[in-house]
């Protein structure tokens, strides 16, 4: 009987063409619109959209948790308490009464196992570890079990209260049931495989069901140690369309939708049934080029591109409830911000640098972007401007990974994009992500640094931001931050801010505890319906 009401339930909101089978969603079951088609895989150490990391929050659990409201403020998790010595050192006290969804106990040496299998796999989370200068080889030295505590030492100097955020992140810090997915161990792949679409963690919910670009289940785990949601499943749908979204949150078939249009969430304002929620987030929407093309290693091509940005049109008209215009690579509001440099667009500025650069008449190039908004409104207005000056942009759109994936692989000219750190309020964060490079071959293997993708290097830039990590002086290290931006500006860099990342997420107005997280790890565990 339960598996035939659920199969009806997800029937039932499968359609958006046919009236609602259902006067509401069910009062305990969250339903959830949004776009999975950046959802390439459950493994937490893989991940790096938005969507898929707010998955991976309610599935697996990490030491500490940040929080969704203050930003300064990280609250317990699996660790109970921490502690931070003089010299730097990270001493986690793990509790005891935490068990994963097969019901084996969650022991520290789970936790070192998956954190080390992550620079093991040099996955997108080793990115996070190997800044601080953790490594395969290290890792044994500097990350010890003792008890149930877990003892961290640095490898390299630099701030304790920012590494406390890496036990907050759940691509660098998730802990896996060692025991369940070493089950599914493939010719010594530490379980890659069998992760990308299975799940073995502690979180407050399960992974039931997963139909790529279609639906995930999630199932109340009533083990959790911090209690059972009251929500005994969530089901997410795969929602592209804004209007499809829009129509259905008035109808009351959904109970939350993320990403709507500007127009779809300018209507919803005015309806008494929902709440449109909007907070800053993390991250930026840029635009990048390639190093390794010819044509953008010339300064002067990166200068005319800065000039080719309606950058006020953009975040006028295209950015409403996505974003805020924003032209620097820290983070508005953290140490260190400062103010924009106030790049406008001047279509005979850039010819002249395209002159200079030895193309006048200009030249042809492709520009990626994912298939839904903002990206291919951006990348509209883009190409629009780029064709004043005789760039011939071929739009070329696609999934997540259709338009990513040659990003990670070095092998793209221009894309829209979305990134650049900001999960921790630290300006290192967007450092880590968009500035620092520390190995700029192909071998290197960092696809988790923006920095990287793009193919920019710059030795001086890479010091001075290490520099600036390490500085304990308050006040002489936000001067170097400021510092850090100022040289990257001279720099003319491969990626060039637009926006700072604003997240809108719209939901009923029944629905209480839900806040979005400017980090990307919404729960749902806090979530209740008043009906």
């Amino acid at each position: 009987m339960r598996n035939t009401l659920l199969a009806a339930f997800v029937a039932a909101t499968l359609s958006t063409t046919a009236l609602p089978a259902w006067a509401a969603t069910p009062d305990d079951q969250l339903v959830i619109g949004l776009s999975m088609a950046n959802i390439l895989t459950l493994d937490p150490a893989a991940i790096a959209g938005r969507e898929s990391t707010a998955i991976i929050t309610n599935v697996y659990d990490t030491p500490i948790q940040l929080d969704a409201v203050d930003v300064t403020q990280i609250n317990p998790g699996l660790a109970e308490s921490w502690d931070v010595s003089e010299d730097g050192t990270i001493t986690l006290a793990f509790r005891e009464d935490a068990v994963f969804a097969s019901g084996n106990p969650v022991t520290v040496e789970d936790a070192i196992w998956s954190w080390k299998r992550i620079l093991e796999l040099e996955l997108v989370g080793s990115a996070t570890w190997q800044a601080y200068g953790f490594t395969v080889d290290n890792f044994d030295e500097h990350v010890q079990a003792d008890g149930n505590t877990i003892t961290v030492t640095m490898p390299l100097e630099g701030d304790p209260q920012l590494i406390l955020y890496i036990f907050g992140k759940p691509s660098a810090s998730s802990v896996i049931d060692r025991q369940a997915a070493l089950e599914h161990e493939v010719d010594g792949d530490l379980a890659a495989g069998w992760l990308t679409t299975n799940t073995a963690g502690s979180g407050p919910f399960t992974l039931r069901n997963w139909t790529g670009n279609d639906t995930i289940i999630l199932e109340r785990f009533d083990d959790y140690w911090g209690g059972a949601p009251e929500m005994s499943r969530v089901l997410i749908r795969h929602m592209p369309e804004s209007q499809t979204k829009r129509l259905m949150l008035e109808r009351g078939d959904i109970d939350i939708g993320l990403a709507l249009s500007v127009p779809d969430i300018n209507a919803l304002n005015a309806n008494d049934d929902v709440v449109v929620q909007s907070v800053p987030s993390s991250g930026f929407y840029y635009l990048a080029v390639s190093m390794k093309d010819e044509k953008y290693q010339d300064k002067n091509v990166r200068l005319a591109l800065r000039h080719l940005i309606d950058y006020q049109g953009i975040n006028d008209t295209i950015m409403p409830n996505y974003g805020i215009l924003h032209q620097r690579p820290v983070t508005p509001g953290v140490m260190g911000s400062i103010d924009a440099p106030g790049y406008e667009l001047d279509v005979e500025l850039a010819e002249q640098y395209l002159a200079e650069a030895g193309y006048p008449d200009g030249f042809t190039t492709q520009l990626l972007a994912v298939n839904e908004p903002p990206f291919i409104d951006i990348a509209t207005a883009i190409q629009s401007t780029l064709a004043q000056t005789g760039i011939d942009a071929e739009i070329v759109t696609g999934t997540g990974n259709q338009v990513y994936g040659p990003m990670r692989e070095r092998d793209f000219e221009l894309i829209v994009g979305r990134g650049g750190g900001g999960q921790e309020p630290h300006p290192h964060s967007n450092m880590q992500s968009l500035v620092i490079n520390p190995d700029n071959s192909d071998d290197a293997g960092l696809s988790g640094l923006i920095g990287w993708r793009t193919s920019f290097y710059n030795e001086e830039l890479n010091d001075l931001a290490m520099q600036a990590l390490v500085e304990r002086d308050p006040a002489k290290q936000e001067r170097l931050y400021e510092e850090v931006q100022y040289l990257y500006e001279d720099l003319v860099p491969a990626i060039q801010p637009i926006s700072a990342v604003v997240d809108t997420v719209v939901f009923r107005s029944d629905i209480e505890g839900f806040q979005n997280h400017y980090g990307w790890t919404t729960r749902f565990d806090t979530v209740t319906k008043d009906r």
